[in-house]
């Protein structure tokens, strides 16, 4: 375990490593510049399903600055995308990089379009004329699908004393990076440099060389700064494989920038799933058994993460309670027009509204206080380590005392007392509550770090940053080590080159195990020095942890519901959460607040809708992201459980708030229109839809 005197850890330096690039110092792939490039635009399906009657390219070719025209059959691929089967694949969809004989998906690139600039490349992509036969979306099979069991699930909810039921039917959601998908290549005669907006640059390295057939050696991926990604950049696309083909076709560089509009038509959304879920309780508010069926739904290809969604989604359930028995089954289906993949919390959102809703279920019928239930089923204190019913060790924590501060900082008694008040004047006022829990990623990451010869040490990770000031934290853990200011650290990190190979930026892992590898190197150069070793002193360590850390947290949300207009106003909110040892506290504070954001805008106005097979939010005016102006403040505070399952002690958190926002807000708006009979929306929860609920109740009980 990590054990340090020293003050840089659980410190917040005012000096981020990462701010010159923010204000403008940054290099960001669209500013990459590359020698004489081919720039890039697709044609793509204006169907979700149909059959490719013809392509016609011979005007395209003609535009002036058109230097090639491609279609499905000029691409050789020899192999598929690699896919993360963390459940058993049934089969595999295709991964066509330009369609062939028919489309799957709305926005699929059929035929791709090379020349001197964008605009000729543009100009050349609306010259291509393509005739489609639409055709009805084929009846296919689950993906993949797992089911655990225990106990005898059939029997306890026949001997319950009353079962409650929820349904979650997740809105589909647009992960709205800040920068765009991105790609440039740089050809020459001994390999291409690629700089390409990713979470993986290591990963996209081996998968353009598999899926092209090429040796990976002559690729050098460079992720220097991403503007965002929150998972969509998680997996190669197949715009980008064609980017690295075509510069290897014509031996030219190559630049592809998506636009707004094509990655909100073809990049990969997220959420989407439905959850069903039953809960049996006892007499005495002991919940019993639990039965819960998840679908997610895949478009027509299959992401790298693809399946972790429906995995995370189910397997978390029961979540943070005692849940002896249960009958959890999960399935991926393909259903629907666009690309699914991982965003943010990638099935931890999911499992806990499903879990959560019912809890609150639970204590309305037992007329008994929702934090108080929970109190009495979650995991007892000291009970942990515990194994799941599903198979996962939850490691560290105490979930009763996080509920019980959580209860005093947020002063859930006043809370309490000021929705009685509320509706004895006829408001609709409503509060409602959270447990969640937040698994980080498993696996390994690498890290060397040098003592050089003048004193400062270079660390070289093999994580990634998608923008979350990574390089701070591991100055920091480095710092400490050798008992030396941050400032003599430089972190580089995201370059297949010079960085050792990593996993990436997925699955709340950066600190948990990159920063252990970080440590672990920083300690072997740090034992050498001491020994009398000269420098330069260089070790790399390929750090493995020990199993999941399990995260964890208690949100409470009050709302006050405007009867006139339907507009839910987030008057109160408490965030308690426990990312074990914390390495910034500025940087915890940072991923809670912004992920809290993004579950305020899954909760209450964001949403992917499509009528008749097109997209109609297929830009930010028709797709409401939450404005500054929507953030409600937020009460912060947390708890340090140091995990025992990495050197750090750290456990994620930059998942925490996309899961306990969404619960709670859909716990708090449901509890003050319970007063009204009101007892299911579907998120988004929008102006709109309450007040038409609360008016079609209104008609019914005058």
């Amino acid at each position: 375990m990590f054990d340090t005197g020293k003050t840089h850890i659980g410190d917040s330096p005012i000096d981020r490593r990462a701010g010159a690039r923010l204000q403008g110092a940054g290099c960001f792939v669209a500013d990459v510049r590359l020698t004489e490039p081919l720039h890039v635009s697709f044609v793509r399906s204006h169907l979700a399903h149909g059959r490719i009657t013809s392509v016609e390219t011979e005007i395209a070719g003609d535009v002036e600055g058109v230097c090639a025209v491609h279609v499905g059959g000029d691409v050789d691929v020899a192999r598929a995308l690699s896919v993360n089967e963390v459940l058993p694949l049934a089969w595999r969809p295709d991964f066509p990089i330009l369609a062939q004989d028919h489309v799957g998906g709305l926005g699929q690139p059929i035929a791709a379009v090379l020349a001197e600039s964008a605009a000729s490349a543009l100009d050349g992509a609306e010259a291509v004329v393509v005739e489609l036969e639409e055709m009805a979306p084929p009846d296919l099979p689950p993906v993949a699908q797992k089911r655990w069991r225990t106990g005898d699930p059939e029997a306890v909810f026949e001997e319950a004393a009353f079962v409650v039921e929820a349904k979650i039917q997740h809105p589909r959601l647009f992960p709205a990076a800040m920068e765009t998908r991105g790609i440039a290549v740089e050809w020459a005669a001994d390999g291409l440099t690629i700089w390409l907006s990713t979470q993986t640059p290591h990963r996209a390295r081996s998968e353009f060389a598999s899926i092209l057939g090429i040796d990976p050696e002559r690729l050098h991926v460079i992720a220097s700064d991403v503007g965002g990604a929150f998972g969509m950049k998680g997996s190669v696309y197949p715009e980008e494989v064609f980017a690295v083909w075509a510069a290897l076709r014509h031996e030219r560089s190559v630049r592809w920038i998506a636009t707004r509009g094509e990655d909100m038509l073809s990049a990969t959304q997220g959420r989407g799933l439905t959850s069903r879920g039953r809960l049996a309780v006892a007499s005495d508010g002991t919940f019993l058994a639990l039965s819960a069926q998840v679908e997610a739904p895949l478009g027509a290809w299959l992401p790298n993460s693809g399946l972790v969604p429906a995995w995370n989604g189910a397997r978390i359930l029961p979540g943070p309670y005692a849940i002896e028995t249960v009958d959890i089954e999960t399935r991926a289906v393909v259903d629907g027009p666009g690309p699914m993949g991982i965003y943010r919390g990638a099935g931890r959102p999911e499992a806990a509204c499903l879990m959560e809703r019912l809890v609150e279920l639970a204590a309305a019928r037992l007329d008994r206080c929702a934090l108080d239930l929970r109190i009495q089923n979650a995991h007892p204190s000291g009970a942990l380590p515990v194994r799941t019913p599903t198979g996962n060790v939850l490691d560290t924590g105490d979930y009763p005392a996080a509920l019980y501060q959580a209860a005093e900082v947020s002063g859930y008694a006043r809370l309490l007392r000021d929705r009685r008040l509320a509706r004895g004047e006829g408001r609709l006022f409503g509060l409602g509550a959270a447990l969640y829990l937040e698994p980080s990623g498993e696996g390994f990451e690498t890290a060397r770090v040098t003592l050089q010869g003048d004193g400062r040490i270079l660390v070289a990770s093999g994580s990634s940053s998608q923008g979350h000031g990574r390089e701070t934290a591991y100055a920091q853990i480095v710092a400490d080590v050798f008992e030396v200011a941050p400032d003599r650290i430089t972190v580089v990190q995201g370059d297949t080159r010079t960085c050792p190979a990593g996993i990436g930026a997925v699955a709340s892992r950066g600190t948990a195990i990159g920063g252990s590898a970080v440590f672990a190197a920083a300690e072997r150069v740090r034992a050498r020095q001491l020994r009398g070793d000269v420098a330069p002193i260089t070790e790399e360590v390929r750090y493995e942890n020990e199993g999941q850390a399990w995260g964890y947290g208690v949100y409470v949300v009050a709302v006050e519901i405007d009867r006139e207009t339907g507009v839910p106003d987030v008057q109160h909110v408490t965030c308690l959460d426990d990312a074990g040892r914390i390495v910034n506290p500025a940087f915890v504070e940072g991923q809670v607040r912004g992920g809290f954001a993004q579950g305020l805008g899954e909760a209450l106005m964001e949403q992917v809708v499509y009528s008749d097979g097109q997209l109609l939010s297929g830009s930010l005016m028709d797709y409401a992201l939450p404005r500054a102006s929507d953030m409600p403040p937020l009460g912060l505070c947390k708890s340090e459980t140091p995990t025992a399952l990495n050197a750090l002690g750290a456990k994620g958190v930059g998942e925490a708030g996309t899961i306990g926002a969404p619960a709670a807000i859909l716990n708090a708006v449901l509890d003050a229109l319970a007063p009204l009979g009101v007892a299911h929306l579907d998120m988004p929860l929008t102006p709109c839809k309450i007040w038409t609920a609360i008016h079609a109740a209104e008609r019914e009980n005058p």
